[in-house]
């Protein structure tokens, strides 16, 4: 594997421990990769990255430039110094677009000379990932593929979420009520219950479970539109239920 951390002061402390304590030959305990930033097949790409969100997208380059699919990249950064990565993908053809040079990237354009079979991918902070959403739809695009490090702002208004409910667990037939103030992750997790989660913002598709039966009011940053409408599966870090009851496939 090889992994970017960027150093980032006001979080979890994560980032701080592995820039100031992480020596060669140290030995890390990790949880094996999760992946809900598949590479689809397409037979042409647009990657647009920006700062440390460059790193995944950089297998999925290599991988498409193995497939011998057509492909585009466009990196934005604060500054050229800033950029990790940007010497070797310059030298694989893509795009470097340091802010304090040529300005922000022009995602009018690129989203523009996208054929109706492109694929497109965007990861990096969230002001990037929703002008590339908004800009795709724009342009009666199909949704693009992204990937985000922190949750977008969601409008919980209405949405009939914030009420205590039940929570069926079908395995085993228990049931717990999930007060107005804790998640369902929260709840489950201290009665013992197996579920495994990471991030608890709804974000790295940890926690994803089936639900059975049920109202779900989504507030993840990580499910479409479509997956959503379906209703099949929540993340219970933080999304709820609009009814009384919530059977998951626990």
């Amino acid at each position: 594997w090889r992994v970017a951390v960027l150093r980032e002061p006001a979080g979890r402390g994560g980032s701080a421990a592995i820039h100031d304590g992480a020596k060669p030959g140290d030995l890390l305990k990790v949880r094996g990769p999760r992946n809900h930033f598949a590479l689809v097949d397409a037979p042409d790409y647009l990657f647009i990255a920006g700062g440390i969100g460059v790193t995944p997208l950089m297998p999925m380059l290599a991988a498409v430039e193995a497939s011998g699919a057509t492909w585009r990249f466009s990196y934005g950064g604060r500054s050229r110094a800033s950029m990790a990565f940007a010497d070797e993908l310059s030298q694989a053809g893509a795009v470097i677009w340091p802010e304090d040079e040529k300005g922000l990237l022009p995602l009018t354009d690129l989203i523009a000379a996208c054929s109706p079979d492109t694929a497109v991918y965007c990861c990096g902070p969230e002001p990037l990932i929703s002008a590339v959403e908004q800009t795709c739809a724009a342009a009666a695009r199909p949704a693009p593929h992204v990937e985000r490090f922190a949750p977008k702002v969601i409008d919980t208004t209405g949405d009939h979420g914030d009420h205590a409910f039940t929570v069926v667990i079908n395995s085993n037939g228990h049931e717990y009520l999930v007060p107005a103030d804790r998640s369902i992750a929260e709840v489950l997790q201290a009665a013992g219950e197996r579920l495994v989660t990471s991030c608890a913002e709804g974000v790295c598709g940890t926690c994803e479970t089936k639900v059975i039966s049920g109202t779900i009011v989504h507030r993840d940053s990580l499910l479409s539109d479509e997956e959503r409408e379906e209703g099949v599966f929540m993340m219970p870090c933080v999304s709820r239920c609009a009814g009384d009851r919530l059977v998951l496939d626990i």
